[in-house]
């Protein structure tokens, strides 16, 4: 980019904003007047920062680094110098495998682009080696304090800058600055739609796709809906099928249809045509009114209400149950409660990266301390309410140059609408979390990880012990999930296997807590892996686990069937006591935040 090229850039990015500012701030004095004006909070001040810890730095390990860099910084300076007078661009550093932020071919060919480049990954290495060499007494705060550097050197990267990222340059010059109108539009549109909280960035646009016609398309009827689900069944494709029925608790703070992406991706079609009768849980989007629900109501009038539902449809005296994420922690708890009860109608369990034991909870951990849960606690007690657009924003920065900060670019920076993704449509349709079941999930599990303790929690008056679980479980893991550790995952594995009638059977999936899950079987993108044996950690099960082609669908299948009872005639969906009310996808999966000033 020449001198003129750079006046004319500089010229569109004034024009616009004036303008930009204006808007910008006529809109957040809106948002907070309205969000003050409706629930009486005050707008947050800032980041809540990791607690307070003893640190111990080297000295002499300090100063190393220091020379160290002042050495690269001097060096670039010189190659630079040489390359701006027309010799060849040295290169120092190079960007991580995987980083995509610096493709464009300017970041190498070009000399100030390039110096930019390299100044920016020698002070991102420099700050991430200072925190590496700093010694704390506390483990947790090391990972917060890890954790928030990233987020800093993340946020300051030129790629994030007009004026430092070349191809939002060329776009400037390419469409005159009418990108940065288009850009600015975008970002009015979001921060209208967003909580004074967080900016909900827009990664796939709400009209992208229609549920129950792209998404969430698998046909059946809503046969039983209370305050907290609609209990959808779905229609058999075969004409015999299973005689014990299959019901899904999907975790309550996502929607359902993340395990029925339409009909190539759909677990819950799948399952369908493999003659299983199939039921799954739909969790309202709750607001202030669902203040007071907390782990009892969602065992009462979720899981143990649906599980009523299905037995009288289909006669059933037993149910097979699955619990994807928190909907697995929800399983576990729901079937220690009706052991106590004498109650034996779930015939097995199945997890799926799912947290009994929560001391290594991962990425999300960062996020809590006890200084943060004070603020959270006092904001959700407030509003009744977890507002799922901030979670969703916190699950995005755990990835945050994939998932965050590339939209920003392409959406405010470019001007681009996104492009439609039926996973990131999924991610962006949040939904929130009531205030007493949220409290009490990060206090007791996340925070005090009182789950894994045999009576040290109290639901639905009765003390949770997951030893007594007691029936076969199949435990799914993720090996790149960063919700979910996959060792966290079998530590969790091995609480319910201190029953023996448990007869756990632990298997491991290639990629992510979402692309892991969602792997169907006739592509098989990812392998897993599975051993028979429950060894004593992670790391040795491992070692003698065997990898197997394919997704972990067919494993599943083939172990859920012979769980599952003889064939029989395929049931009719619904009964005289629970008709159907309604054709799924039903109703409360529809209810979006987007346009709720909340």
């Amino acid at each position: 980019m020449n001198q003129q090229e750079r006046m004319q850039v500089l010229g569109y990015i004034e024009k616009y904003s004036a303008e930009f500012s204006k808007l910008t701030a006529d809109v957040m004095n809106r948002v907070l007047t309205n969000t003050m004006a409706s629930d009486g909070s005050e707008p947050p001040t800032g980041l809540v920062m990791p607690e307070q810890g003893r640190v111990r730095i080297n000295p002499e390990q300090f100063l190393n680094q220091q020379m160290q860099f002042m050495q690269q910084q001097q060096q670039l300076w010189q190659s630079a110098s040489q390359a701006f007078l027309g010799g060849n661009v040295e290169t120092l550093i190079e960007p991580e495998k995987g980083d995509k932020r610096f493709a464009d071919p300017d970041w190498d060919g070009n000399p100030v682009f390039n110096y930019i480049k390299q100044a920016y990954l020698l002070n991102a290495q420099y700050m991430n080696q200072l925190v590496d060499s700093m010694e704390f007494d506390d483990p947790k705060l090391a990972e917060q304090v890890r954790f928030y550097t990233r987020q800093y050197v993340s946020s300051v990267a030129p790629t994030n800058f007009l004026l430092t990222n070349p191809e939002v340059c060329k776009e400037i010059l390419q469409t005159e600055g009418e990108n940065l109108a288009r850009g600015m539009d975008n970002f009015m549109r979001d921060l209208e739609q967003s909580p004074t909280e967080a900016l909900k960035i827009t990664q796939v646009k709400s009209d992208a796709f229609v549920l129950g016609k792209d998404l969430a398309n698998t046909e059946g009827g809503v046969v039983f809906k209370n305050e907290l689900i609609e209990l959808i069944q779905y229609k058999p494709t075969t004409e015999q099928v299973h005689s014990v029925p299959l019901l899904i608790l999907p975790p309550f703070i996502n929607k359902y249809y993340i395990l029925d992406l339409g009909e190539k991706k759909s677990l819950v079609k799948w399952l369908v045509g493999q003659g299983f009768t199939v039921f799954m849980a739909s969790w309202v989007n709750p607001n202030k009114q669902h203040a007071t629900f907390g782990f009892d109501e969602y065992v009462e009038l979720g899981a143990i209400a649906a599980l009523d539902a299905v037995c009288e449809i289909t006669g059933a005296e037993k149910v097979n149950v699955a619990g994807y994420c928190v909907g697995g922690t929800l399983l576990g708890i729901t079937q220690s409660v009706l052991k106590a009860r004498g109650d034996n109608r779930i015939n097995t369990c199945t997890f799926l990266t799912t947290l009994f034991d929560f001391s290594e909870p991962g990425e999300v951990g960062n996020y809590l301390s006890e200084d943060s849960f004070a603020v959270i606690e006092k904001t959700v007690k407030t509003k009744g309410y977890f507002d799922g657009r901030v979670l969703a924003l916190s699950f995005s920065l755990l990835r945050e140059n994939n998932l965050f900060w590339s939209f920003f670019i392409d959406n405010y920076l470019k001007g681009k609408d996104p492009m439609p993704f039926d996973i990131l449509y999924w991610n962006s349709d949040s939904t929130n979390v009531p205030a007493a079941v949220y409290i009490y999930y990060l206090r007791n599990m996340y925070l005090d990880n009182q789950l894994k303790h045999a009576g040290a929690l109290t639901i639905c008056d009765t003390p949770v012990d997951l030893a007594q679980v007691g029936v076969p479980s199949y435990c799914l893991a993720a090996q790149a999930d960063h919700i979910v550790l996959w060792q966290a995952a079998y530590k969790s594995a091995q609480i319910l296997a201190k029953n023996e009638a448990a007869q756990v059977r632990f298997v491991l999936t290639e990629s992510g807590h979402v692309a892991g899950v969602v792997n169907p079987a006739d592509r098989g993108k990812y392998p897993h892996w599975v051993n028979d044996t429950l060894a004593a950690d992670a790391e040795s099960w491992m070692a003698e686990a065997k990898q197997q082609e394919g997704s972990w669908w067919s494993d599943w299948r083939d172990w859920l069937a012979a769980r599952a009872g003889e064939q029989c005639t395929a049931p009719a969906v619904g009964s005289k006591k629970h008709p159907v009310v309604g054709d799924a996808p039903g109703s409360y999966v529809k209810v979006r935040l987007d346009h709720q000033a909340l």
